[in-house]
């Protein structure tokens, strides 16, 4: 530390500099102390106890694995995969893209739960506490269900190996051979899926070292799942909670009505109808351009990103614009002439590929 010149003393300063200096010491002081307060607030408690300082906020307390795993949540779980495959089923034999439904079953796992308890309260029974932990086990289940409906095969390969469509393709059919056929059976099919189910997570066992903790890669969509479980339990994120579901609720039903509407006005067959409505006309309805109508697919276009809507929208476009008209005029070249509308070995083997 350098030497400072010598400074006057009290005696010899007048009485309007000593008030000053008193002053700004004062203000040094304060300052000091606000300064010290507000890091205080922000920082937490310095001392464990010490006066003027507020206590810590209480940690929360993680329930064991035990008993995050209750009965309403396995039968919430059962109810929401029941209904998500449903979802995912038709979606994978008609788009084909399954969409993230991460979000909606954590909602719906919370609205349903909540209505449990409220409605357990009612009669005057007390339920055990609507924990984060127990939500996640929730939209996990249901996220688990309609991703094995999918990965399963039981919307392409699954189903293809079995008798019928080995009579349909034809058993004279090159490549199509009688050793192939594989009938669908809960002796066979539960054990396959459980090697479906397994090698995935084998795979993320290996994968997460070098994703998630080496590179810090960030999960999109179980970060916005995280994000929004833990807002359901807080009481704004209850409130936004309970308007995300009456809007999903609202739109449900409408969905709901228009389809028994749009069955009662279905075409019969291939032939013009809600289902298949000519709204590009008839040259591009026997193209197979048409409008089908259906809340469903508006539902996943809305949540597909858009990259994802343009590429399909351009595929179907050159598909069914270009290659299927093209295809249509090679009858008795490329394939037989005079093939019925359902028959494998015409038109029909590319629209099912």
């Amino acid at each position: 530390v350098g030497v400072a010149s010598p400074s006057p003393t009290r005696n010899q300063l007048s009485p309007e500099s000593v008030r000053s200096e008193e002053g700004r010491l004062a203000s040094a002081l304060a300052s000091a102390a606000s300064k010290m307060g507000s890091e205080a607030d922000m920082t937490g408690p310095l001392l464990a106890g010490g006066s003027g300082v507020a206590p810590a906020a209480e940690a929360e307390v993680v329930p064991p694995w035990r008993e995050q795993l209750t009965v309403r949540g396995i039968v919430v779980s059962a109810i929401l995969g029941v209904l998500f495959c449903l979802i995912t089923h038709k979606l994978n034999l008609t788009v084909g893209i399954i969409p993230s439904l991460n979000v909606a079953a954590g909602l719906l796992g919370y609205f349903l739960v909540r209505t449990w308890t409220a409605a357990l309260e009612r009669f005057g029974i007390v339920s055990k506490p609507f924990t984060k932990q127990e939500n996640t086990v929730i939209q996990t289940c249901v996220v688990a269900c309609y991703g094995l409906a999918f990965s399963g095969g039981f919307g392409s390969y699954m189903l293809a190996m079995d008798q019928k469509t080995y009579e349909l393709i034809g058993t004279d059919y090159p490549g199509n051979r009688a050793v192939d056929v594989k009938n669908p059976s809960l002796s066979w099919m539960i054990g396959f899926m459980f090697v479906v189910s397994f090698l995935g997570l084998f795979s993320l066992v290996a994968l997460r070292k070098v994703m998630v903790i080496d590179y810090k890669l960030t999960y999109p969509s179980g970060t916005a799942t995280a994000m929004l479980i833990n807002s359901f339990h807080t009481t704004s994120g209850a409130e936004l909670a309970e308007k995300q579901v009456s809007c999903l609720g609202k739109y449900l039903s409408i969905s709901f009505i228009w389809n028994c509407f749009k069955w009662f006005f279905s075409g019969v067959g291939d032939s013009c109808g809600f289902d298949n409505f000519p709204s590009l006309g008839l040259a591009a309805f026997k193209n197979t351009f048409y409008f089908d109508f259906s809340p469903t697919y508006i539902g996943c276009g809305l949540i597909c990103p858009h990259i994802v809507n343009c590429s399909t929208l351009l595929g179907a476009i050159i598909s069914w614009g270009f290659l299927w008209p093209y295809i249509s005029t090679k009858a008795g070249e490329w394939y037989p002439a005079g093939l019925g509308s359902n028959d494998f070995k015409g038109l029909y083997g590319y629209k099912v590929y």
